[in-house]
């Protein structure tokens, strides 16, 4: 028998930020979830952990040994539900604050939010905000009743067109054309017309809303908050652009990526991320660095989702970015996004370069890409 430390079961220092106990509590609780082969036990202490380790006054008790420590009778139900052999987490034996200081995030600092010159921006002026959205679809037969109907008139007025002598089997060959151009064109006019209800309907059920689900409102997703900020502030200048906060994977019951714009069949997928101030870019292999060397003080799986993705939506043109924040006084740069496909980025370089590669095509919504992704977002 022996005792569960919090941070060894999150497998995460004991100078982790909150970002980090974050993402490796949902990187855990995909496997130890109930619905995903876990028990309830394990998933129920793996819940008290992220608990006690996510809110600041709580993890102090932890850290200082005594505070805050679990019902040891409630720890041994769950262990027995989890068929282990953990008994209680074990009290932290000295105070770790000063491992947080060495960090260097400072748990006070809560960064501005980011206004930006719209008249800096390249792709602002190239956008007409008040432009109609099309609400494309497979299987819509666009321009093809109009391209048919044109059809008809050419083949109906054929013989008056054309100094042609009729004869029967002309006569015949004229009257079999004529009746398929119209059987032709009475079919597209249909699925023309269909298209246009579903279209209306889908106006109808959505309306004029571009924003769906909400940022997370712990403490600790500040980030989270300020990347819904921003993305409604300027992406929404995009008049076919989505936003979407909190999405799931498509195996996932939990909110994996922080945020998505869509925009007509391109999708960026978002995490919003408070490190160390210092410039971030990538080596060769697509790590990250700070200042030059291996950056080690966070982590994400961005680049998975990007895939799960893609693998979703094959049809779609998908890619990431990480929103960097300051999480002390101090500034972040990045370098250029280039063709990497989760470059780290300052919220405005983020704007100025995904809002550029969105607005491609700045006034389609997909229905059927968009209805897919909405069903990802964890309510």
């Amino acid at each position: 028998m022996h005792d569960v430390d919090y941070y060894e079961l999150l497998g995460v220092r004991p100078d982790a930020t909150p970002a980090q106990i974050k993402s490796a509590y949902r990187t855990l609780a995909r496997t130890m979830h109930p619905d995903t082969g876990g028990t309830a036990g394990t998933f129920r202490l793996l819940r008290e952990a992220y608990e006690t380790l996510g809110d600041p006054v709580r993890r102090a008790e932890y850290d200082r040994g005594g505070a805050g420590e679990p019902d040891p009778a409630e720890d041994e139900q769950a262990s027995r539900a989890a068929g282990s052999t953990v008994t209680r987490a074990r009290p932290r034996s000295a105070p770790r604050a000063h491992r947080a200081r060495r960090f260097g995030d400072d748990p006070d600092y809560v960064p501005q939010p980011v206004r930006l010159d719209v008249g800096a921006i390249p792709w602002w002026h190239t956008v007409d905000s008040a432009e109609r959205v099309h609400y494309a679809h497979p299987g819509s037969p666009g321009h093809a009743p109009g391209l048919a109907a044109v059809a008809a008139l050419l083949v109906l007025a054929g013989p008056l067109l054309l100094p042609v002598d009729f004869t029967v089997p002309l006569l015949v060959v004229w009257l079999l054309l004529t009746a398929l151009t119209v059987a032709g064109g009475y079919h597209l006019v249909r699925r023309h017309l269909r298209s246009l209800r579903s279209a209306r309907a889908f106006r109808g059920e959505f309306g004029g809303r571009t924003v769906f689900g909400r940022p997370g409102s712990d403490a600790d997703q500040v980030g989270e908050r300020l990347t819904a900020d921003l993305l409604s502030r300027y992406l929404t200048r995009l008049p076919g652009a989505r936003v979407f906060h909190g999405l799931a994977w498509p195996d996932s019951v939990f909110a994996d990526i922080d945020h998505a714009v869509l925009c007509g069949r391109r999708l960026v997928l978002i995490e919003s991320k408070l490190w160390l101030p210092g410039h971030y870019t990538l080596d060769a292999d697509g790590g990250l660095l700070r200042d030059g060397r291996r950056f080690r003080g966070g982590g994400t799986r961005l680049a998975d989702g990007v895939e799960a993705y893609r693998r979703l939506l094959p049809e779609v043109e998908v890619r990431g970015a990480l929103v960097l924040y300051p999480s002390r006084a101090g500034r972040i740069s990045t370098g250029p996004a280039g063709d990497a496909e989760v470059p780290p980025l300052t919220p405005e370089a983020f704007v100025h370069e995904i809002g550029d590669w969105l607005a491609a095509d700045p006034s389609t919504v997909d229905r059927a890409v968009f209805r897919t992704v909405l069903d990802r977002v964890v309510t």
